[in-house]
C-alpha cells in the first residue's frame, strides 16, 4: 500500500486552537503529516496493527461503554462517550492504512485525517483517565484505555504531551538524581535516617531504611514523591517489614529508587525505559524480588512489564499490600484490633482492582483491625476512578476539571459512606483525594493503607520494646506524632 501520509489530503492551513494543557512547545504546523508518519513507524515497530484490524471492523457505535464512564455520567456530552472517542484514532486507521480506506480516498474523495480531529484528539484522550471502566461493558471487547494510550503515544511523538508529566521523566531519564521529584540520593537517605528515628520514638524499635544493601530478598520502589509527602506510609511500610521479619532482607538503591512510570500513562518507549532502570538497579543490588509501595500505576507497570523489558527474564514484582497481607495471613504480623475505632472506607486504585488483581487483600488487612469498615458502591473491579488517574492528577491547569467533572461522582461515594477516614494505596489517588474532601468539604480524612497499619502493628515483646498498645492509647495519636491522620 502507499505511504499514507503521501495519501493524506494537502494540509490545511493550521491555526491551532489552544492547547488544554501546557506544552513545551505548541505545534502550529504540520500535525497531519508528522501524525500520519508517526502512526506509520508506530504500526511498523509493534504489535497494534493486528488489534487495530480487529478494532476497526468490530461497531463501535453501540455506546454500551458510556454506562460505565463516570465523565460521560457526569457531562451527558455524547463526545465524552468511551466509543466516540476511540472512533477518532480507528477512522484514522482505517482511512488512512487499510485497502478499504485508501479505495474510499480514491473514489470517494474522503480528505482523511484533518488538523481539526487532531485538535479533538488532543483534547479528548486527556480527558480520559483511562480508568478502562468502560471495558467492562463493552459487548465487542474493544480496550478503549489501550486506544487512548495509543493515541497520547502519537500525540507525544509529534511533542504534544503535558509539560508536568514530560519534565518529571525528563528529570528521571536524564537529569542527575534520576527521579521524578528531583530528590537526590543523599536526601532520600537523610530522609530515611530521620523516619528512623521518628519511628523509634514512636514504637521504641530500632527500624532501618536498609541502604544499597546487596543479596537481599526485595529491592524497594515506592512512588518517590512519598519521601517528600507520604513519611506516615513510608514508615508503615518498613514497621511492616521489620515486624515480618524481613529488617536484613530488604533494602533501597541509591542509583535508582523511583517506582512512578509515566510512561504507562502516554509513551511506550519512555515506559520501557524506566522499566530497564528498576531492573538495572536491583541487578546491581543482585536483588531477588521487585517491592513495590504504595502506587498503582507503579506496581502495574512493574507487574505487567517487568518481563517484557527484561529479555523474557521475569524478576517477580510484589505490591507491598501483597507482601502485608501474606505476613498477616502467614501469622508474621500482628495488628491490634482496638487501634482505629473511627468508621473507614478503601478506594480501590484502578491500576490495582480493575483486573481483580489487588481487591480482597487490602479488605482483610483493613477487616482485622478496624472496627467499623464501609464500603462504597460499586466497589472493587467495577470502582470508580479517583478522577485523577492517567497523569492528570499532575496538570495542575486541569485542577477544575477534575474537581467538577472527573471527580464529582467519587466525591459523592465517599461522602455516601459517611467514613471519618479514607484509605487509598496509591499516591496519585492520594492526591487527587484529599483535592477533592477540599473542594467537596467533606469530612473526612485521606491516608495510605499502611499509614493506619503503622497504628496498629504490635511488636514482639521479646526485644523488650514497646508494643503498639504502650505506644498509642486506644483511637488516639500522640501530640506530635508523625501518624497523624
Amino acid at each position: 500500500m502507499a505511504n499514507p501520509a503521501a495519501a493524506a489530503a494537502p494540509e490545511q492551513s493550521a491555526k491551532a486552537k489552544k492547547y488544554p494543557y501546557y506544552i513545551e512547545k505548541p505545534l502550529e504546523e504540520g500535525r497531519v503529516k508528522q501524525f500520519l508518519d508517526i502512526f506509520a513507524a508506530i504500526l511498523r515497530h509493534s504489535n497494534y496493527k493486528p488489534l487495530l484490524d480487529i478494532y476497526s471492523r468490530v461497531v463501535t457505535r453501540c455506546a454500551r461503554c458510556a454506562g460505565g464512564c463516570q465523565i460521560y455520567q457526569a457531562t451527558g456530552d455524547p463526545e465524552d462517550i468511551p466509543c466516540y472517542r476511540s472512533n477518532l484514532l480507528l477512522g484514522v486507521y482505517r482511512r488512512h492504512f487499510t485497502l478499504g480506506g485508501w479505495l474510499r480516498g480514491r473514489i470517494l474523495g474522503d480528505p482523511g485525517l484533518q488538523e481539526s480531529t487532531i485538535d479533538e484528539m488532543l483534547d479528548a484522550f486527556y480527558h480520559c483517565t483511562g480508568c478502562r471502566r468502560c471495558n467492562l461493558e463493552c459487548p465487542m471487547g474493544l480496550d478503549h484505555g489501550l486506544v487512548m494510550r495509543l493515541a497520547r503515544n502519537i500525540l507525544s511523538e509529534m511533542g504534544i504531551v503535558p509539560k508536568a508529566l514530560l519534565v518529571s521523566v525528563r528529570e528521571q531519564l536524564q537529569g542527575k538524581t534520576a527521579n521524578t521529584s528531583a530528590i537526590p540520593a543523599p536526601a532520600m537517605m537523610d530522609t530515611c535516617e530521620f523516619l528512623e528515628e521518628e519511628l523509634a520514638d514512636l514504637t521504641g524499635q530500632k527500624i532501618h531504611f536498609p541502604i544499597d544493601r546487596e543479596d537481599v530478598e526485595y529491592v524497594f520502589f515506592p512512588a518517590v514523591s512519598d519521601y517528600l509527602l507520604e513519611p506516615d506510609t513510608l514508615m508503615g511500610n518498613a514497621a511492616v517489614l521489620y515486624a515480618a521479619g524481613d529488617q536484613d532482607n530488604w533494602t533501597i538503591g541509591t542509583k535508582y529508587f523511583d517506582g512512578i512510570n509515566y510512561g504507562l500513562f502516554y509513551n511506550d518507549a519512555i515506559l520501557g525505559r524506566i522499566v530497564e532502570k528498576e531492573i538495572a538497579e536491583v541487578r546491581r543490588l543482585r536483588g531477588k524480588k521487585i517491592l513495590i509501595g504504595e502506587c498503582g500505576h507503579a506496581s502495574r507497570s512493574a507487574k505487567a512489564f517487568v518481563p517484557t523489558f527484561n529479555g523474557g527474564e521475569a524478576i517477580p514484582v510484589v505490591s507491598i499490600q501483597e507482601y502485608t497481607f501474606n505476613a498477616l495471613e502467614q501469622g508474621k504480623i500482628t495488628l491490634d484490633p482496638n487501634a482505629v475505632t473511627e468508621t473507614v472506607t478503601y478506594h480501590d486504585p484502578c491500576n490495582l482492582a480493575r483486573s481483580g488483581w489487588i481487591v480482597e487483600q487490602p479488605r482483610k488487612i483493613l477487616k482485622s483491625f478496624v472496627k467499623n469498615f464501609v464500603e462504597m458502591e460499586p466497589h472493587g473491579a467495577e470502582n470508580y476512578c479517583c478522577g485523577g488517574g492517567g497523569g492528570t492528577v499532575s496538570l495542575d491547569e486541569v485542577h477544575d476539571y477534575r474537581m467538577k467533572v472527573v471527580g464529582k461522582i467519587k466525591a459523592e461515594q465517599m461522602r455516601a459512606t459517611g467514613a471519618e477516614i479514607i484509605v487509598a494505596p496509591c499516591a496519585n489517588c492520594k492526591k487527587q483525594l484529599k483535592e477533592l474532601v477540599d473542594y467537596y468539604k467533606i469530612p473526612a480524612t485521606v491516608v495510605g493503607l499502611h499509614d493506619l497499619i503503622l497504628r496498629a502493628i504490635r511488636f514482639p515483646e521479646k526485644n523488650g520494646a514497646a508494643t503498639s498498645e504502650e505506644t498509642y492509647e486506644a483511637g488516639e495519636i500522640k501530640e506530635n506524632s508523625p501518624v497523624s491522620v
